[in-house]
C-alpha cells in the first residue's frame, strides 16, 4: 500500500499499511498548524508542509525528520507545490503561496526563495478577497504543468485562475468559462493540454492548457466544490467533492450534505455511493488518485475520516484510522 501523508491544521500524520486493511497512524510534524502539502514527484522522501503563520517546513527522509524552509514575507503558507517539469542542479523547483496573495519559488530546495510579483499586478488584483478575511486573498492551490516547466497555474480565493507561460516573468488574468472562488487547479500527467478547476461556483475545464476554459457542471445538483481528483493514467476520468454552499462545506455539526462526484469522457457527473454514507454528512475534503495507481481514489473526510475506492469509484470501504481533522492528502509510492 502507498505511505500517506495528512495535514489536520495543526499536525502532520504519516500513515502506513502491510496489507491495506490495518493501518497505523504516526504523527510526524506536529503543533505547527499544517494546512497544506506537496510530494516532489522526483523523490517522494522530499515533501513541504505550508503552515497557518509558521512558513514552511521540509523532510528529506520520509517525515523523520523536519526543518523549516527559509522564511518567507509571509509566514501564512495556503498552497505548496513542487514541479514535476522545472529542475535545476537536479532539484524539482518549490513553489510556495501566501496570503496575503503572493508567489515564490525556490530553485535550491528552500535556502532562498524569489517572489513572482507579476501576479500582483494583474488587473483583476484590486477585487481579490477572501470572505471571511475580506481585507486579504491568498493562493490557494498552485498546479504546475508536467511537461512544459514554463507553465504554471495558480488559483486566488477568491480571484480566479491565473496563468503564465514563461515561469511567473509575466502572467494572464482569469479567463471567461473558469470560475472565480478557484479551490484546486490540476493538470494531467500525460495530457499537456488537460487543466481542471474545482471552485465555489462549480466545475471548469480546459483541453488548450488553459488558453481557453468552459464550465462542465452537467448531471450536479449542487455547485460548492471543493476536492479534486483525476485519475493518473485516464485524464477523462475525474472525481470532485460538491456541495450547497460555503456554510455547508465547513459545517461542523455534520450537516454537510455533500457527494462525491465522477465524471468519464463528455457524460455528465454521477453522485458516486457504493458503501459512502449519501449523502454525506462532513464534506471530503481532499481527494487524492494515486500517481502509480490507476483506479484508485482516496477521499479525507474534514472530520478525519479516509474512504479509499479501489474501483474508480464503485465502491468505498472506510480505512481503520481517524484523525482529529483532515485539509490535505497526499500519497508516496509502494
Amino acid at each position: 500500500m502507498p505511505t500517506l501523508f495528512a495535514t489536520t491544521g495543526d499536525d502532520v500524520i504519516r500513515l502506513t499499511s502491510s496489507d491495506g486493511d490495518r493501518w497505523e497512524a504516526r504523527t510526524v510534524l506536529s503543533g505547527v498548524g499544517a494546512m497544506c502539502l506537496a510530494m516532489d514527484p522526483h523523490d517522494p522522501r522530499r515533501l513541504y508542509v505550508g503552515t497557518f503563520d509558521q512558513g514552511l517546513f521540509r523532510t528529506r527522509d520520509g517525515g523523520e525528520h523536519w526543518e523549516p524552509a527559509a522564511a518567507l514575507p509571509h509566514p501564512r503558507v495556503l498552497s505548496v507545490a513542487i514541479s514535476p517539469s522545472d529542475r535545476h542542479d537536479g532539484l524539482s523547483v518549490v513553489l510556495a503561496g501566501t496570503e496575503p496573495s503572493a508567489l515564490f519559488r525556490s530553485e535550491d530546495d528552500g535556502e532562498t526563495w524569489q517572489e513572482m510579483p507579476a501576479l500582483r499586478d494583474l488587473p483583476s488584483a484590486p477585487t481579490w478577497s477572501f470572505p471571511p478575511r475580506p481585507w486579504t486573498s491568498h493562493v490557494r492551490w498552485i498546479a504546475p504543468s508536467w511537461s512544459d516547466p514554463d507553465l504554471l497555474f495558480a488559483g486566488i480565493e477568491l480571484g480566479g485562475v491565473m496563468r503564465t507561460t514563461d515561469g511567473g516573468r509575466t502572467w494572464e488574468d482569469r479567463k471567461p468559462g473558469s470560475y472565480h472562488d478557484a479551490h484546486a487547479i490540476l493538470t494531467h500527467p500525460t495530457a499537456p493540454e488537460r487543466v481542471y478547476e474545482a471552485a465555489g461556483g462549480g466545475v471548469a475545464y480546459s483541453d488548450d492548457a488553459g488558453v481557453t476554459w468552459r464550465p462542465v457542471d452537467e448531471g450536479m445538483d449542487r455547485h460548492y466544490v471543493w476536492g479534486l481528483a483525476v485519475d493518473p493514467a485516464d485524464p477523462d476520468l475525474w472525481y470532485v467533492s460538491a456541495t450547497f454552499s460555503a456554510r455547508h462545506a465547513h459545517d461542523r455539526r455534520g450537516n454537510a450534505e455533500a457527494f462525491i462526484y465522477r465524471r468519464r469522457g463528455d457524460g455528465p457527473w454521477e453522485a458516486l455511493d457504493g458503501g459512502l454514507p449519501n449523502p454525506l454528512s462532513v464534506m471530503p475534503y481532499a481527494l487524492l488518485a494515486p500517481l502509480d495507481r490507476p483506479g484508485e481514489v482516496y477521499a479525507g473526510m474534514q472530520d478525519g475520516q479516509i474512504y479509499h475506492s479501489a474501483d474508480r469509484g464503485d465502491s468505498w470501504r472506510r480505512l481503520d484510522v481517524s484523525l482529529s481533522a483532515l485539509l490535505a492528502l497526499v500519497a508516496a509510492p509502494e
